[in-house]
């Protein structure tokens, strides 16, 4: 009889495009999933997979069977989801975001939402891009708010707000090849900035930490990218400078959702306060970073 990991198995490998590297996902043996898939196309009398040496693909048969593998573990993990709420709530509802937007929006968001659904518990979590969609895809995260979202069959994507990246220092008087620190923002920031850049292609100092990596650039006495939505503050206060006649780089955010969620009253509640959030924050009306007064 099919059950529920069989169809996990069968999204990893979807996902992951081969046995190898789904049997690392789902933490099992390549034999393993391999032994469960053959279950599984015994089961439905079809294969569901092409294989060879690069890898595998869906058969038409596969192709049929994934939109159902996809509900299946949905509802499944729904089903877990509910049964979890915590004592005196009515639902739950699970976000994730990625560091950057966690500062000075999703925090913004949580009480917000709370004061109109005082009945449903949140549970927050923070992440990478990739990891944050894949638990939508897997239907264990309720909506993600993230900058680079990958569409998946099932989801909403819709654009939150638009950050600029702006390059800042600590002092407009040093050059920048003596104090640029390098702030990775993805792979779109990294060829534009390449090509807008090639004398600091290999900066000593490279950070991957998001907003945070604000604190790291005031304490070296730095200069880098960040987006202007989380510096504006440290602007206002003459900690930070933006370098006029310096590029630059759109960075939209997006929040991501599922498109059947139990209770479209909640994710429709959900969405409206995360776009009130969202619209203070590009108007420059939310509190100051909350890890601001860290910097000492």
């Amino acid at each position: 009889m099919m059950d529920v990991v069989q169809a996990q198995t069968f999204l990893a490998i979807v996902e992951c495009g081969n046995f190898i590297e789904a049997s690392k996902r789902v933490n099992v043996t390549q034999s393993t999933v391999s032994a469960r898939i053959k279950s599984l196309e015994e089961q439905l009398g079809k294969a569901l997979f092409y294989r060879s040496k690069g890898g595998c693909t869906l058969t038409p048969a596969g192709q049929q069977f994934y939109r159902f593998a996809r509900s299946m573990v949905r509802v499944w993990e729904e089903a877990k989801h509910h049964v979890a709420v915590p004592e005196g709530y009515d639902d739950t509802i699970i976000i994730g975001g990625q560091y950057s937007l966690w500062n000075r929006l999703l925090v913004q968001w949580v009480p917000q939402f709370q004061a109109q659904m005082p009945n449903v518990a949140i549970k927050c979590e923070i992440g990478m891009p990739q990891r944050l969609i894949q638990e939508m895809s897997e239907g264990t995260m309720d909506l993600a708010v993230v900058y680079r979202p990958e569409q998946r069959p099932g989801m909403y994507v819709e654009q939150l707000l638009e950050d600029d990246l702006i390059l800042v220092t600590t002092d407009l008087e040093t050059p920048l090849r003596d104090n640029y620190i390098y702030n990775d923002w993805g792979e779109a920031f990294r060829t534009t900035h390449a090509a807008t850049f090639p004398d600091l292609h290999n900066p000593g100092l490279t950070i991957n930490l998001g907003a945070i990596g604000v604190n790291l650039v005031i304490r070296n006495k730095g200069a880098s990218y960040f987006p202007k939505r989380i510096v504006q503050t440290h602007l206002d206060e003459g900690v930070l400078f933006q370098i006029q006649g310096a590029p630059t780089f759109s960075f939209p955010a997006y929040v991501v959702y599922q498109e059947a969620f139990s209770s479209p009253e909640i994710m429709d509640c959900a969405l409206s306060t995360l776009r009130f959030i969202a619209t203070q924050a590009v108007e420059g009306e939310l509190p100051p970073p909350f890890w601001q007064n860290l910097l000492g």
